[in-house]
């Protein structure tokens, strides 16, 4: 009599960022792990992952717990950007719903390190607000979503980087589109701010590597930084690396399994 195959574990990974990136390529190849990536859609050519993957919303908290259920997904990985609080607090809502484990994946926020000036501030309004009312060059680190914030300030000129080429005209009376997609160098971000003459930079705290090279180009090119913090998001359990994950999923054990 033959043996009937070992269930294989199904995850759903909540992503948008390197980070999930990585992780489901940890997860590609592993016989055990049946994984899905799932992308809000607000990039319109997302880089396929080597796994089964998805493109757009659930229909709000009820949407992704129905989706749980159906899916039969045993463990969530949220791996969505920092700043996707809303997707992150509907996360902790549906799998309470679903009696699903769920797990974020959240990168350590950067740190103010020797030569950097930065002015931190609560959010993109409050960073609008902190250009101050004399006109300068600014470079928006901050993707697409949010550019009307700063569409009340019109004295500045900007530089916004996007991954995909706008398909209508920015909300910014003057602005400079750059369409690259990262993750970006130290070098490269230094030579665009200063071939672009800029005067301050306005960023997201995302933390991480991928898109730390305009932070550091800053410090560099002595560069003050309007940051903005992190959204609260509900307590909910956290690591901060791909392995910390693996080992949640069962590859091995936690410090705290062994006691340590």
């Amino acid at each position: 009599m033959t043996s009937s195959p070992t269930r294989r574990l199904r995850v759903l990974i909540l992503g948008g960022t390197a980070d999930a990136n990585r992780l489901a390529g940890a997860l590609a190849n592993d016989p055990r792990i049946d994984a899905v990536l799932s992308y809000a859609g607000r990039t319109e050519n997302p880089t396929p992952p080597p796994i089964a993957w998805r493109v757009g919303g659930f229909g709000g908290i009820d949407g992704l717990a129905d989706y749980l259920r159906a899916e039969t997904i045993a463990r969530v990985i949220d791996a969505t950007h920092p700043f996707a609080a809303q997707i992150s607090a509907h996360a902790i809502a549906a799998c309470a719903k679903a009696g699903v484990p769920l797990l974020a994946l959240e990168r350590r926020p950067w740190q103010r390190t020797p030569g950097d000036r930065w002015i931190e501030v609560d959010d993109l309004a409050a960073a609008a607000e902190a250009l101050g009312t004399v006109p300068r060059r600014v470079f928006l680190g901050i993707g697409r979503l949010h550019l009307e914030t700063f569409a009340t300030h019109p004295q500045h000129a900007y530089l916004v980087r996007l991954v995909d080429p706008p398909r209508q005209p920015l909300p910014l009376s003057s602005a400079e589109v750059i369409v690259a997609r990262g993750p970006f160098d130290r070098a490269g971000d230094r030579a665009m701010l200063a071939n672009y003459r800029a005067e301050i930079v306005v960023a997201r705290n995302a933390g991480g590597d991928a898109a730390s090279a305009k932070i550091e180009a800053a410090r560099d090119l002595a560069l003050p930084v309007v940051m903005v913090r992190r959204p609260l998001i509900a307590a909910r359990e956290k690591v901060e690396t791909v392995a910390e994950v693996l080992r949640w999923l069962g590859h091995g054990e936690t410090p705290a399994e062994r006691g340590v």
